[in-house]
């Protein structure tokens, strides 16, 4: 079993940074990717940023390429994705997910694992 608990959401104005960690405990796969997702009121958890199954090579989605990077620390077994240059529509509850993701990493029904999530609001 592998819990995430994802922190770092919160209130920040169109153009501000915020930072997302998710840390994992219990039995943790390598061999699983790791990913944030969001989702907005009304819309399906869509992908965000992850790591790829058995690596390190990351992938973005087009939407926050070059204004949010994931990074890890595998000694803390935490995720994190820091944020910049955020527009009001980054406004959603981002969850962090392991799992297999065998078809594609931009699914979320390749994972199997899920935080509660952290909510992030970005203003106008």
């Amino acid at each position: 079993q592998v819990q995430l608990v994802e922190s770092g959401g919160g209130l920040v104005q169109a153009g501000g940074s915020l930072r997302l960690s998710c840390a994992a405990s219990g039995r943790t796969f390598s061999s699983y990717a790791m990913s944030w997702f969001r989702q907005a009121p009304g819309k399906e958890r869509e992908f965000v940023a992850g790591f790829r199954r058995r690596g390190d090579m990351t992938s973005y989605a087009d939407s926050v390429k070059g204004r949010f990077t994931i990074s890890r620390d595998n000694a803390k077994k935490t995720v994190y994705l820091q944020m910049n240059s955020l527009k009001p529509e980054d406004t959603a509850v981002y969850y962090c997910g392991t799992g297999p993701a065998l078809a594609t990493m931009r699914e979320a029904s390749g994972y199997i694992y899920w935080g509660q999530g952290t909510r992030v609001t970005v203003s106008s």
